[in-house]
C-alpha cells in the first residue's frame, strides 16, 4: 500500500484535543502535533501532550515560542476603534498604557526609539499599514494609508527596521523548560534574526542535557539575509509564510521559498512550509485550486513536511484536510525524480553523505525494494531523505526521540530497534523485522547502510542483499 512521504505538521488547540480527534487526524495523515504557546498555557500545552501520548508514542510534538515579537497592549473599547485613511494617530513610549481611538501602546519599550521616520508600520499582518511622519524622544506621530479597525494586542511589524527585542522572553524559556520535561521533541523558535536568537536556547538545552531539537522560523528579511548561519546552528527550518509575506513583498516570497528549501537540502536539514496551505478549509469542505496547487508545488520543491494551522486547530473540517493534504502529497509525489546532484559539500558528515548517494544511485540501477539504516541520531536517514529515492526508507532507531524525530523527514518511516553487537546481527534483524511488519518479502532486494556498532562515527558500509528464507520472522528481534 502506497503511504503518503511528506510529513504533515497540525496544529492543536486545547478547546479540541481530545484524544479520539487526535487519533482521528493520525490515521488520516497526521505525523506531528504542533502547539503554538502564543495561545497556550502550560496546563493547556501539558493537556494536548497528555492526550497526544495517549493515542500514539510514534507522534512527535512541536511547540512555538512567541520570540521577539511586538503587540499592541489592551484596548478600549475591547471591539477596537475604527480608523479611515488620512487619520492621524500617535505611538507612545509607555508600555503600561490603554489604547484608544488616537494613541497606542506597544508591549515594546524601545519601540519608539528604534522607529525611524518615513517607517511603514503594519498592525495585524498588514491590515492597518501608517507611515510614521514626526518623532520625538517619547511618540511616533503616524497617518493611517488606509481604513480599517484596530484592536488590542494585535501584531506589529516593521519593515526593514531592526528593533532591539531581545530573542526569548521569560515566557519562552517558561515553555521551553516545559518542553525539556515533558519530552517534547522540537522547539520552534519564532522570529529568528541571526544564530545569536538560537544561542540563548542552545544554553539552556546543553546546560540540561536535553535532546529537543530546534526549527528556526524565517519570518522576516534579517532572518532570509542570516539563512546560511541560522541553518548551521539549528535542527532544520519553517518558511513560516504569514510574517514572512508582511515584512516581504509578497510577490517575492515564492522565490525566498524555493531558495531556503534549496539551501536546505545542501546541508541535509528538514524543512517545513507553513501558513495558509489550505486555508479555505477552515470554513468550506473542499480547497481552492490555488491552494492545491500551492501544496503540490511546496513538494515539488522538496519540502520534507506542510503544516496546517487554523485548519485544525478550530476550522470547521480539520479531518477532511488532513486527508485531503495526503491526496495532494501522494499525486505530487508520484513525479518526484532522484535528485543525486544534490551538493554533498556543505555537511557534517561527507562519508555518510556520500554512502547515501551511492545506495541510493545503486537503486536506480538494481531492483531494490527498500533502503534500511540503524541510527542514534536520525542523520543516516536525513541524508538519505534528500535524495529521494523511489523507494521507501526504514530507520531502525535506538531511541524512541529519534524515531519521532524523523517524523520531519520525508519518506523516512523509523521504528525502535535493539541494538545488535554486530553488522551481520544487524542486518539480519532488521529484515527479519521488517518481514514480520509486511514491510518487505522473501525475495525482494534491500539496500542496507550502517555504521561502525557502539561508536558514533556515523555510516561506514553499504550492504544489497536479497531477502531469503533465513531471514524468517522467527529471527525477529523482540
Amino acid at each position: 500500500m502506497y503511504v503518503k512521504k511528506t510529513k504533515i505538521i497540525c496544529t492543536i488547540s486545547n478547546n479540541n484535543c481530545e484524544p479520539e480527534f487526535l487519533r482521528q487526524l493520525y490515521e488520516a495523515g497526521m505525523n506531528v502535533v504542533r502547539i503554538n504557546s502564543a495561545h497556550a498555557s502550560l496546563e493547556s500545552a501539558q493537556k494536548i501532550t497528555d492526550n497526544v501520548r495517549k493515542v500514539s508514542d510514534d507522534i512527535a510534538i512541536l511547540i512555538d515560542t512567541k520570540g521577539p515579537e511586538i503587540r499592541l497592549t489592551d484596548m478600549d473599547p475591547e471591539e477596537g476603534i475604527k480608523i479611515k485613511a488620512g487619520d492621524t494617530i500617535e505611538i507612545l513610549k509607555n508600555t503600561d498604557g490603554t489604547c484608544n481611538k488616537w494613541t497606542l501602546f506597544t508591549n515594546c519599550k524601545t519601540f519608539v526609539n528604534d522607529v525611524p521616520e518615513g517607517a511603514r508600520i503594519l498592525i495585524d499582518d498588514g491590515e492597518i499599514e501608517l507611515s510614521v511622519e514626526k518623532k520625538t524622544d517619547y511618540k511616533l506621530m503616524c497617518r493611517a494609508a488606509n481604513g480599517g479597525t484596530i484592536k488590542g494586542h494585535k501584531s506589529l511589524n516593521v519593515p526593514d527596521v531592526f528593533i532591539n527585542l531581545p530573542s526569548v522572553s521569560e515566557r519562552d524559556f517558561k515553555f521551553i523548560n516545559w518542553a525539556i520535561d515533558a519530552d517534547i521533541d522540537f522547539i520552534a523558535h519564532s522570529f529568528v534574526r541571526s544564530k545569536k536568537d538560537l544561542d540563548p536556547i542552545h544554553e539552556l538545552l546543553d546546560k540540561r542535557n536535553s535532546h529537543l531539537k530546534i526549527i528556526s522560523k524565517i519570518e522576516n528579511q534579517a532572518g532570509v539575509d542570516n539563512l546560511e548561519d541560522i541553518i548551521n546552528n539549528c535542527y532544520g527550518v519553517m518558511v513560516a509564510r504569514g510574517d514572512l509575506g508582511v515584512e516581504i513583498p509578497a510577490e517575492k516570497i515564492p522565490v525566498i521559498q524555493r531558495n531556503i528549501i534549496r539551501r536546505c537540502r545542501e546541508r541535509k536539514k528538514p524543512v517545513i512550509i507553513a501558513t495558509q496551505m489550505l486555508y479555505s478549509m477552515t470554513e468550506h469542505p473542499r480547497p481552492t485550486r490555488a491552494e492545491v496547487t500551492d501544496v503540490s508545488n511546496a513538494i515539488f520543491q522538496s519540502t520534507d513536511a506542510i503544516m496546517l494551522s487554523g485548519e485544525t486547530a478550530f476550522g470547521k473540517y480539520p479531518v477532511e484536510s488532513v486527508k485531503t493534504m495526503c491526496k495532494i502529497a501522494k499525486e505530487a509525489e508520484s513525479e518526484i525524480s532522484v535528485s543525486l546532484d544534490i551538493n554533498l559539500k556543505k555537511v557534517s558528515r561527507p562519508v555518510t553523505a556520500v554512502l547515501a548517494k551511492s545506495l541510493v544511485a545503486a537503486t536506480q540501477m538494481l531492483p531494490i525494494k527498500a533502503i534500511i539504516f540503524d541510527t542514534q541520531t536520525g542523520r543516516t536517514g536525513r541524508y538519505l531523505s534528500e535524495f529521494r529515492p523511489k523507494i521507501p526508507i526504514f530507520a531502525m532507531c535506538y531511541f524512541q526521540y529519534t524515531k519521532r524525530e524523523l517524523a520531519l523527514s520525508y519518506d523516512v518511516y523509523p521504528f525502535i530497534f535493539q541494538r545488535q553487537k554486530t553488522k551481520d546481527e544487524y542486518v539480519k534483524k532488521a529484515i527479519a523485522f521488517l518481514e514480520s511488519e509486511g514491510r518487505i518479502k522473501n525475495g525482494d532486494m534491500v539496500g542496507i547502510v550502517g555504521g561502525s556498532f557502539f561508536e558514533d562515527d556515523g555510516a561506514s558500509f553499504i550492504e544489497i542483499k536479497q531477502v531469503g528464507l533465513s531471514s524468517s520472522a522467527g529471527d525477529m528481534q523482540d
